[in-house]
């Protein structure tokens, strides 16, 4: 097994710890993430994560039903804390080391934010779980990813979602949606792709950190992203457009 990375960031929506429900966490679909995030782990592989928060609560939605915009993001902010703690939870159940820090300071749960003590904590190999966004209103889980990823200067960052990668229209809606392989930043800009929000693209398009989009529901896909084998959609600077 060839490990092609040496620090990875994950970006997991809070949908994604949904699973079959229509609210909240599944404590099944928790347990199979830290599985696999803990075989990655005992790779040697440094792994961070940043998780969102729209199974409990989203901002957008807040805001659309009259509420204001800053107040329901920094709502939104405190639902990332609790899916945090539910995933180091578990991690920490399997003797995996794992710290939560948070932008929002709330230190009887959590490690405030503080970059040079996450890459410490990496290091020495402790799993790293980003919560409370990026502690400011109006800007996105994936945004936070992005910055994140930057400033621990991971090599990669995996976008881990509900479908296998970016295609060029809604495949739920169109049988004929076509699945790139890969794409430049640009692409994904000029084409509003929506593989992430533009400024978490951008963020990494400066930074060069690539983005590989792949389906999480496939059992041992976390770890086949880390030793890098094609799967998903991979966003660069230097890909084709395939």
């Amino acid at each position: 097994m060839g490990i092609v990375y040496q620090r990875v960031l994950f970006k997991l929506s809070g949908e994604a710890l949904m699973g079959d429900l229509a609210y909240g966490i599944d404590p099944a679909v928790v347990q199979a993430i830290a599985q696999e995030v803990s075989d990655v782990v005992a790779t040697g592989v440094q792994v961070a994560i940043v998780v969102g928060g729209g199974n409990i609560f989203r901002g957008v939605k807040g805001a659309a039903a009259g509420m204001d915009r800053a107040t329901a993001d920094y709502i939104g902010m405190i639902a990332t804390v609790m899916n945090a703690m539910t995933l180091q939870d578990s991690l920490e159940q399997m003797g995996v080391p794992t710290r939560v820090q948070t932008a929002i300071a709330m230190q009887e749960v959590a490690e405030p934010y503080i970059r040079r003590r996450a890459i410490r904590h990496l290091e020495k190999g402790r799993v790293v779980i980003f919560g409370a966004g990026s502690g400011n209103p109006f800007f996105t889980t994936d945004t936070t990813a992005a910055l994140r990823a930057a400033e621990i200067s991971a090599d990669v960052l995996f976008k881990a979602t509900k479908v296998d990668g970016v295609y060029d229209s809604d495949p739920h809606q169109n049988p004929n949606a076509r699945r790139y392989q890969s794409l430049t930043y640009a692409h994904v800009l000029q084409q509003d792709l929506r593989v992430m929000d533009s400024t978490a693209i951008a963020l990494c398009k400066d930074n060069n950190i690539p983005i590989i989009v792949f389906d999480l529901s496939v059992r041992g896909n976390i770890l086949r992203a880390v030793t890098g084998e094609t799967i998903g959609t991979i966003v660069g600077g230097s890909c084709e457009i395939s």
